[in-house]
């Protein structure tokens, strides 16, 4: 069975798996149960390479049932404090647990545990992409740009924390609902953000989390308690920039960007649905969040319908509030990179001085090469060149790379 498969399944299956089985044996067993659950996935890895079952998902929901065994087993308490899960309605309960609506539940009350406040919140985020969407540690050192080893700390921390503070497995309640649900759509647009562009090696998009992540805000929509502006504003942002995935690459899998995209390919039900989405998120509101000024900014894209149209005032206006905000160095390289698309190369500058390398960890070479865009459009070659190198030193998706090589050439022929 290819690796493709087992790693979909597994982003697909194994927040399901964790969520339903801690509903059954409670958080004190969360590091046995993440175990159980990978060990499923090696064991189906192993045993699907000759013959795949006809329905994988029904062979790992069958394979997560037979792991509750299992665990009552290991934790050798079946007699003492846990019911006899082997006949009767015990059996049944069991079984219900497993059922679509049961399992959405499972789910929210582990979205919601991973964002306790007792955690650290940088600790939750770390947690939740690790407990909901199976993310490695590696995986989610990219997500947040952080180093490998202090996400396993982090991970380390929050299931101490959980441990010592008994924390409960539930949806919050009243304000304490609305304190959390900061935390969790910050967790769901990290998941979509990494699927969008993904930091790994070989692959750009990753398809597979960006639906995960709108099936997980989607889930948040369908309860009357979570459903919320913010929530339909990230589920809008999520939209628009779903709506272009097909055309980030072309048919020979080169990195396309906005200037080179093929427009008329832009999936439109996606955008439809995201207007749907911000006109619920906007009603009413005076106030605005992170989330709405994202996709007020991609809306704009969308909506010029070629890359001259682009009303980069507009898109200048929506950064600006959103670093008024939510001050963070992302947002003033991304008005340098709009300013320079303005040619307004002072206030370019201005905003590009204002950064530093450091800010971006992984992501340092949008930063070297937003200054080669910048030297590169005020006529000084030699400079763009220079951060170019810097940020093809510095890239590791080799479709990036692949693109800025092209980049380079075409300065190298200019001169």
């Amino acid at each position: 069975m290819e690796p493709k498969l087992i790693d979909h399944l597994f982003r697909y299956h194994s927040g399901k798996m964790v969520s339903v089985l801690i509903r059954i044996f409670g958080l004190k067993h969360l590091e046995i149960i993440e175990d159980a659950v990978q060990d499923t996935f090696i064991k189906a890895s192993i045993s699907w390479r000759t013959k795949q079952p006809d329905h994988p998902e029904a062979w790992l929901t069958q394979a997560a049932k037979n792991r509750v065994l299992d665990i009552f087993r290991k934790l050798k308490t079946a007699q003492k404090h846990l019911p006899n899960i082997n006949q009767g309605t015990n059996t049944i309960a069991i079984n219900e647990l497993f059922l679509d609506t049961e399992i959405e539940d499972a789910q929210l009350r582990m979205i919601f545990t991973a964002c306790h406040p007792k955690l650290d919140s940088r600790d939750r985020i770390a947690f939740a992409l690790k407990t909901i969407s199976g993310f490695s540690a590696k995986e989610i050192s990219s997500a947040l740009l952080t180093k490998e080893d202090t996400i396993k700390k982090r991970l380390l921390r929050a299931r101490k924390t959980i441990q010592q503070s008994q924390l409960k497995f539930k949806i919050p309640q009243g304000k304490a609902l609305f304190q959390r649900s900061e935390s969790v759509m910050e967790v769901l647009y990290l998941i979509f953000n990494e699927g969008f562009h993904s930091n790994k090696c070989d692959i750009l998009i990753r398809k597979e989390l960006c639906g995960e992540a709108m099936r997980l805000t989607q889930m948040l929509l369908k309860n009357e308690l979570t459903r919320t502006p913010e929530v339909y504003a990230l589920c809008a942002l999520m939209c628009f920039h779903s709506a272009r995935l097909e055309t980030k690459t072309n048919s020979k899998n080169e990195l396309l960007d906005l200037k080179n995209q093929d427009r008329t390919q832009w999936y439109f039900p996606l955008i439809k649905l995201g207007n749907t989405m911000m006109n619920k998120a906007v009603i009413e509101q005076t106030e605005f969040s992170c989330y709405h000024y994202e996709a007020a900014i991609a809306a704009e894209h969308l909506r010029a319908k070629t890359y001259k149209d682009t009303n980069w005032d507009k898109i200048h206006y929506w950064y600006q509030c959103l670093n008024t905000l939510q001050p963070m160095p992302i947002h003033v390289l991304n008005m340098a990179v709009v300013c320079i698309q303005k040619q307004d190369y002072t206030i370019a500058k201005t905003y590009l001085d204002a950064i530093k390398p450091n800010d971006f960890e992984q992501r340092v070479y949008l930063f070297y090469g937003a200054k080669a865009d910048y030297y590169t459009h005020t006529n000084k070659i030699n400079e763009a060149v220079k951060y170019l190198d810097l940020a093809l030193n510095t890239v590791t998706n080799t479709l990036e790379k692949a693109y800025l090589q092209k980049k380079k050439l075409k300065l190298l022929n200019y001169k």
